[in-house]
């Protein structure tokens, strides 16, 4: 499946995004990077080949986003109040010129769907949460969730509006919540190595508490935090839920 690029100089982030993107026509699914890597995340790992039959049925256009976590979250030595004002600011640049950049190239078609592994699913569900007006659907594999093991104790208001597990039990009811309930969310998980299912849950509690409608589901123990699960897991949501 060939391959474009879309790629500019970020005013948000202030350093060169690109934006990987597969196929020809079909609903937009937008993949988020695995931890620290880039838009060609989903490329290398083989999860783009087995989308293709999905493509190549005009069933979904794939654009693969990169990541800012190896500079935020992930890295050991960056304050907590950077890492937190980090993912304000890639939040910015979905929703100012990524997502707009994306409906642009194909051709207006919105909402999308949102989807991620690890940290990916923790953007993918975000971006659902902050945007659905953008996003109609997000598929949260193996998902990390919980961020207090990267900034301890350490509270500001861009963590508190960027963690769902915080601004979520507090969403007020109103057309942002009337909208969210039209939404729908996948959390899959395993329950093998690396994987920690009970954050998959939490999640699934938080939404179900405000009326959020969301799918948890919980594989074996034989299904692990690794691109195998994710290559199964993610071609076979967007057949199911997809026309």
């Amino acid at each position: 499946m060939e391959r474009r690029m879309l790629t500019w100089k970020s005013p948000s982030l202030k350093r060169e995004m690109s934006i990987a993107t597969w196929g020809h026509y079909g609903k937009p699914v937008v993949l988020f990077a695995t931890a620290a890597s880039d838009a060609l995340d989903y490329e290398r790992f083989k999860l783009i080949h087995v989308l293709k039959p999905l493509m190549q049925a005009g069933r979904i256009k794939v654009y693969s986003v990169g990541s800012v976590a190896g500079e935020g979250w992930l890295d050991p030595d960056a304050h907590p109040g950077h890492k937190t004002w980090l993912q304000a600011v890639y939040d910015q640049y979905l929703l100012e010129e990524a997502f707009p950049a994306i409906a642009d190239d194909c051709g207006g078609y919105r909402p999308f769907v949102t989807a991620g592994a690890s940290i990916g699913a923790y953007n993918a569900v975000t971006a659902l949460l902050k945007h659905p007006e953008w996003v109609d659907m997000a598929i949260g594999m193996s998902g990390t969730y919980d961020f207090d093991r990267w900034v301890g104790s350490y509270r500001d208001s861009n963590y508190y509006f960027n963690q769902p597990m915080f601004f979520v039990p507090n969403l007020p009811e109103g057309p942002q919540l009337d909208l969210l309930r039209t939404r729908r969310i996948v959390l899959a998980t395993g329950q093998g190595r690396a994987e920690a299912p009970k954050e998959s849950s939490r999640m699934a509690e938080v939404l179900s508490a405000k009326g959020i409608p969301s799918d948890l589901e919980i594989w074996g123990e034989d299904v692990h935090h690794d691109w195998p699960t994710w290559r199964t897991m993610l071609p076979m949501f967007l057949d199911k839920l997809l026309p």
